[in-house]
């Protein structure tokens, strides 16, 4: 091969090893950014676990946490570990998703939780849970969850450390 071409080829080459360290470090600091960041009510002040949070969970939940509650109120997540966020509370609508990101209706700050860890939706008036392809799993109440499973009222489920628990 001509020198010409050989140098070429190492320029891209050294030009893709730049890209790549540049997506790492763009990684790590995503993730340095994100774990300082505190659990925020819906106020945008930072909830304390002595006064659990209400976090209203999709569209349709947040138009009837104005009203009052009614006998057939929706059921709720409810934080049980680790202490630092005990008793913050999400609503649950037909459809919602568990995980690290601002847009899952039920937004942990867990670093063991991916992004869009699972998600918990209703069937025929009965709730179930599904892995979404999370890096360290979903479990209800200790068994590993591998497609939908059904969650029950006082079932526990534990995303990364993060363990929640159904109530209705």
């Amino acid at each position: 091969m001509p020198v010409a071409v050989l140098t070429i080829l190492k320029l891209c080459l050294v030009g893709v090893i730049y890209l790549f360290l540049a997506r790492v470090v763009r990684a790590v600091w995503v993730e340095i950014r994100t774990e300082r960041v505190g659990v925020t009510g819906p106020t945008g002040s930072t909830e304390s676990a002595a006064a659990p949070a209400v976090a209203p969970v999709g569209r349709r939940a947040a138009r009837k946490a104005a009203k009052v509650e009614k006998a057939n109120a929706r059921p709720t997540l409810k934080i049980v570990e680790p202490p630092g966020q005990l008793g913050t509370t999400f609503r649950l609508d037909d459809e919602v998703t568990v995980g690290r990101a601002p847009g899952c209706a039920v937004s942990i700050d867990d670093t063991f939780a991916s992004q869009i860890h699972a998600r918990v939706f209703q069937r025929d008036n009965q709730w179930f849970v599904e892995d979404l392809g999370s890096t360290n799993g979903t479990w209800v109440n200790r068994k590993r969850v591998h497609g939908p499973m059904k969650f029950l009222p006082g079932d526990r489920l534990q995303v990364g450390n993060t363990v929640l628990e159904l109530q209705q």
